[in-house]
């Protein structure tokens, strides 16, 4: 892949062969490809820490507004997560109110179980709400009958 200019004019003979200064790309650009590769695969699977069964829904896709929204899991068990860290229920509205870069219009995105009481996310709906965050969503799949 390599090519080198004769700057003799003319074929090399015998001993007269120099140094070459340049650099070889080629393992270079390979060793970029194949971290490129790495990074594809591997992004999708950084998207969420806390693994969940989310419901199906109709529902159309949030405009990407904020560039990272403050996201609330609960599990299956009722377990309530602050990004990836697992947060007590008395202390979540606390914690909210003492983020630095989160104000009152900061999109806040809460991700439930399918399988967890209706009552149990309407709790935390609630709570963020009477506590004066007005832009919260609910995170669901997409449903099969929607293209």
């Amino acid at each position: 892949m390599g090519a080198s200019l004769n700057q003799g004019g003319g074929r090399r003979r015998g001993r007269d062969f120099r140094q070459m200064s340049e650099i070889n790309v080629t393992p270079f650009v390979d060793v970029m490809l194949v971290l490129l590769v790495v990074f594809m695969v591997a992004a999708p699977l950084l998207t969420a820490g806390v693994t969940i069964d989310l419901p199906d829904s109709e529902a159309q896709a949030i405009s990407q507004e904020d560039d990272k929204p403050l996201e609330i899991t609960l599990d299956r068990e009722g377990n309530i997560f602050l990004g990836e860290t697992e947060t007590p229920r008395n202390r979540l509205i606390g914690i909210l109110s003492t983020m630095p870069d989160l104000n009152k219009e900061s999109r806040i995105y809460i991700r439930a179980d399918k399988d967890l009481d209706y009552g149990r996310v309407m709790d935390i709906l609630g709570s963020i709400n009477g506590a004066g965050y007005k832009k919260v969503a609910l995170i669901s799949n997409p449903s099969a009958k929607n293209p």
